[in-house]
């Protein structure tokens, strides 16, 4: 249910390394996120060049139920974010671990990765 291969946080975001970018990581949200919020109509990213902190808001997905913002994983500096949500935002619910990426970022500290989630201590959580 959830790829091995991605570290995840407590606020359902996953992060992939490496991203695309050089340096950088990328950064979606879960089937488990997508699922909750139900069909998402609008999605509102940081820019690229923008500086984001662990823990803290920095966008918002806008679905037929609510909104609910977007976390930064890591602190780093954003280098790219998806720009097809912008045409197709329902790629976030219908391919959230690829096509529905989010944003990349290059993490201040690359060894930060470590201390996320892995798939198992993430489904433990959702469990719990």
């Amino acid at each position: 249910m959830f790829p091995e291969d991605l570290k995840y946080t407590a606020e359902h975001e996953w992060v992939r390394v490496p991203g695309e970018a050089e340096g950088s990581v990328r950064v979606g949200i879960t089937d488990f996120a997508q699922d909750a919020l139900g069909d998402i109509v609008y999605v509102s990213l940081p820019q690229v060049g923008d500086t984001v902190t662990a823990g803290e808001s920095c966008g918002e997905l806008e679905s037929t139920k609510s909104v609910s913002d977007v976390y930064a994983p890591l602190d780093g500096t954003v280098a790219a974010v998806n720009d097809a949500l912008d045409a197709t935002p329902e790629l976030v619910n219908s391919d959230p671990y690829a096509g529905g990426w989010l944003f990349e970022l290059v993490p201040a500290d690359a060894g930060a990765v470590e201390g996320l989630l892995d798939a198992a201590a993430y489904q433990a959580g959702l469990e719990s």
